[in-house]
């Protein structure tokens, strides 16, 4: 065919022009644009109407207050008690307000009451496919309750929840500040709109312990005797500081009904099947409404630019102009509609939780909700179509031949030739994605940048699926244009009969190839090329629809790359995920090239794997962090109060060449000279990083001897301890019982572990029926430094004449509470010699990496006492 041929196939003519135009304006407008973020407003009040209004300024100056006029809020801190105390003020005084404005206006029904609640309590907690038990003593909550008043009004209420704490690692604007912000200016302004009267309840609250895993809504759902009104939750979390606030779970058609309608709807079922399949390894405190109250609703969080996600820089000034405004106008919205007269919320009391049977997508800028069984009888229809479409579009690629052109035959071949371009692609990437990891050492050369890797492993998806064509039998183009259609609609209407909601995006990319065939069939005769028309109305929806998600799937996939562990595959998951969703977005890649001839194909082979290589020389000299997309670093000061030694612990969580030699930098730095660095066995019975498990398992740690340098010789309270109280033994049942008491002065995020049978505990009702190891992790409020637990354990059989008399070997480890760092760097003559050494080991890692790497930097003690 030669230029001309490939001039004419890329759009030679006028109308072929046209059509490219239109449908790269389609994308430019509907992917590259970012989602709309609404203007921020300033003012409380509308300057027009004097009616109050949410105020993102108002938002930010809250969360700006938490984190950074407050700081660091870790549970069991002096920093965690002083936001429980602004945020107790903040609902004092609305109800102040609440009450004056009623007082003004009687016949306004509206009663504002607030709880400061205080308990203890204990609550299994399994993550990662681990058993943990968590404890806490005198933790808090601030609810707050909005309702006309009477018995009925505060029957069926809402629950609208954000966490006042913040991690061990971040000042928590954020996560979740903004939440928190979001919460208390919804409730300004429901108090101060004059017309607005609650049907039905709605009930904010503030946890207070979030971080520890949860503790504060395990206390307010087990606890608080307004708990058992809640009929739905509205959870408000981020995870990032950037772009629209995402549905990520929603577990009722009818509470996805009512999000349906908030301003700006964004979300997907896709999103909600990924969290709900436990591959995204985190958790909201969603599970604790789930599980103890059996109740429906919604979960919502900022999750762009999550590389700043529980880091330092979760600040206010890197939250993204209008972010706030977004989480706020839909959430207030919801309240709206959920205290109306038309609120589903007395349906939902009947109900409780069930598993989700509801489609909802954003499509071209509406937001659609469908049932599971709608979804059946549509794809179904639409793949019985695509056949009808698909046999009377046919056209027989040899008519003088009786054997080897039947429809089937050919459909069969078609169906050969996709699959082979899908796999193509697959093996293309990770053929790449072996060369940059094993070969060159270069893996993570795209983690700065969330697009990154398209540019990287895209050219190598298209190489794959070319090539795949050469192996395979060549296809007429319409047959393969065709099969798609049927393929797609196949797996489409299969998966949703198997009650997967994602099949929807199949139904999406399938439905439009149906008009499209018709559409050529009108305009070409038979054996003519397919209309480029047909190509432009086929491949919009995926193009749109397939980058969106490819994006998303981006947006929060290549930041958790940087803390899934070393062992993960991270360069084969990026790699695969652009591979399989390119095959997504590119479907009519295969049919179009069917229409050129074997030996331009080659070329085309040629061309995208030379691309392939310009590419993957480009990303070998990209460094994989920079200041704004940090790597992680864990670390440690430990000191071992049973054998007065001191060790510093240095962790990584990714698989980003550098960590090693930089662990050995360390060691040269601030080790005992001579000592050559080496990692150490991470598994459930290292103890040292007890205080993060059981994330720990995603840590490669080193263990580095600390020189006894004199300026580091200030002890700390050694009055942290484990004992033993009420200690009984029951030879005929051959059982002990006791109480065990851990005291923590000055001591906070507490964890035990210890190897017993045990029979029965004052934590759950279960404990496994065997000698196992067991992790018990404690979260208090500021000033509390006790906390027990009863158990009855068995004892083990006789072993060489000697008795067993049930003495347990516990460790036990902790945060100081003043070695934190930067959290209490204004203290940190309080930290003893953990803050001296954080201090210069902070200074260098920001001389020696150019502010590439971020240091989580606590100071624990621990130790080891058989009781």
């Amino acid at each position: 065919m030669g230029t001309g041929s490939i001039a004419a196939c890329f759009g030679a003519s006028l109308r072929r022009r046209t059509i490219l135009r239109i449908q790269s304006a389609l994308c430019y407008r509907l992917i590259l644009s970012k989602p709309g973020l609404p203007e921020p407003v300033t003012d409380l009040f509308n300057p027009v109407t004097s009616l109050p209004q949410i105020s993102e300024a108002q938002i930010l100056a809250h969360a700006k207050y938490l984190s950074e006029d407050i700081g660091y809020r870790t549970v069991g801190s002096a920093e965690h008690a002083a936001g429980d105390a602004w945020v107790l003020k903040q609902a004092e005084t609305l109800r102040g307000e609440c009450e004056e404005l009623v007082r003004a206006n009687p016949q306004r029904k509206l009663q504002c009451e607030v709880w400061h609640q205080q308990g203890s309590g204990s609550h299994r907690f399994d993550m990662m496919g681990r058993r943990l038990y968590k404890t806490y003593v005198n933790l808090t909550n601030i609810i707050v309750r909005l309702s006309d008043g009477t018995e009925e009004g505060k029957k069926d209420a809402v629950l609208v929840n954000s966490h006042v704490d913040s991690t061990l690692t971040s000042p928590g604007a954020a996560d979740d500040a903004m939440p928190v912000g979001v919460m208390l200016e919804s409730l300004r302004v429901l108090i101060h709109t004059p017309d607005w009267q609650p049907k039905h309840a709605v009930i904010f609250l503030f946890n207070n312990a979030e971080e520890s895993l949860q503790d504060g809504s395990h206390l307010f759902t087990t606890q608080h005797p307004v708990a058992k009104t809640v009929r739905s939750v509205i959870n408000l979390e981020a995870a990032g500081t950037t772009g629209p606030e995402l549905l990520f779970q929603a577990t009722s058609e009818q509470m996805i009904k009512v999000y349906a309608k908030v301003p700006r709807p964004s979300g997907s079922v896709i999103a909600n099947e990924v969290f709900s399949s436990g591959i995204m390894l985190s958790d909201t405190d969603f599970r604790q409404f789930q599980l103890y109250l059996n109740v429906t609703g919604l979960d919502m969080a900022v999750v762009g630019n999550s590389y700043l996600y529980h880091m330092r820089k979760d600040l206010v000034e890197n939250i993204e102009p209008g972010v706030a405004q977004h989480m706020a106008d839909n959430v207030h919205a919801l309240l709206l509609h959920l205290t109306s007269v038309d609120s589903p919320l007395p349906e939902l009391a009947s109900t409780g939780y069930t598993k989700p049977q509801t489609v909802f997508f954003e499509y071209f800028g509406y937001f659609l909700v469908y049932s599971f069984t709608t979804a059946k009888i549509l794809y179904t229809a639409s793949f019985m179509l695509a056949l009808i479409v698909a046999r009377w579009t046919f056209v027989n690629p040899a008519p003088a031949l009786k054997k080897g052109t039947s429809f089937l035959g050919e459909q069969i071949k078609g169906i050969v030739a996709t699959s082979g371009a899908f796999i193509g692609a697959a093996v293309g990437v990770n053929v790449v994605a072996f060369i940059m990891d094993k070969v060159l050492g270069k893996s993570f050369s795209w983690f700065t940048s969330v697009f990154a890797p398209v540019f990287l492993y895209g050219p190598a998806a298209l190489s794959g699926a070319l090539a795949s064509q050469l192996i395979v039998d060549r296809v007429p183009e319409q047959t393969t244009f065709s099969s798609i259609m049927v393929v797609q609609s196949f797996l489409g209407a299969l998966v949703q009969l198997l009650g997967v909601g994602a099949s929807g995006t199949l139904f999406l990319t399938s439905s439009p190839l149906i008009p499209a065939l018709v559409l050529n069939a009108v305009l070409t005769s038979p054996g003519d090329d397919i209309s480029l028309w047909s190509y432009a109305i086929g491949q919009v929806t995926p193009l749109v629809t397939g980058s969106t998600m490819l994006f998303s799937v981006l947006d929060v996939f290549v930041p958790l790359t940087g803390r899934i562990g070393e062992e993960a595959p991270s360069e084969f998951i990026i790699a695969t995920v652009v591979g399989v969703t390119c095959s997504y977005i590119l479907p009519l890649t295969v049919p179009f090239v069917q229409r050129f001839s074997r030996r331009i194909l080659i070329r085309l082979v040629i061309f995208t794997s030379i691309v392939t290589g310009m590419a993957m020389a480009v990303f070998c000299m990209r460094s994989p962090f920079d200041a704004m997309h940090q790597k992680r670093l864990y670390v440690i000061h430990m000191e071992n109060i049973t054998s007065a030694e001191q060790h510093l612990h240095v962790a990584g969580a990714d698989g980003a060449p550098g960590f090693h030699t930089l662990a050995a930098d360390i060691a040269k730095e601030f080790s005992v000279p001579g000592v050559t660095p080496t990692t150490v066995v991470m598994d459930d019975w290292n103890s040292d990083w007890d205080t993060v498990y059981p994330f720990s398992a995603f840590l490669t740690p080193y263990k580095f001897d600390l020189p006894l340098r004199p300026e580091h010789q200030d002890p700390l309270d050694p009055d942290f301890k484990v004992t033993a109280i009420n200690d009984k033994i029951d030879e005929v049942a051959g059982t002990r019982s006791f109480t065990l008491v851990v005291t923590h002065p000055g001591i906070i995020w507490t964890a035990v572990a210890f190897d017993a049978h045990v029979l029965k505990w004052t934590l759950d009702n279960h404990p496994p029926d065997e000698y196992a190891r067991h992790h018990i992790k404690e979260g208090s409020f500021y000033g509390h430094d006790t906390w027990t637990m009863d158990m009855v354990i068995k004892l083990r059989p006789a072993h060489d004449g000697a008795s067993d008399d049930g003495s347990v070997k516990v460790n036990f480890m902790g945060i100081h509470e003043k070695a934190m760092w930067p959290g209490k760097r204004a203290e940190k003559a309080l930290g003893g010699r953990a803050m001296k050494l954080f201090e210069e080991l902070d200074g260098w890692l920001e001389r020696e990496t150019g502010g590439t790497v971020e240091a989580l930097l606590i100071g624990c003690v621990g130790g080891v006492a058989v009781v």
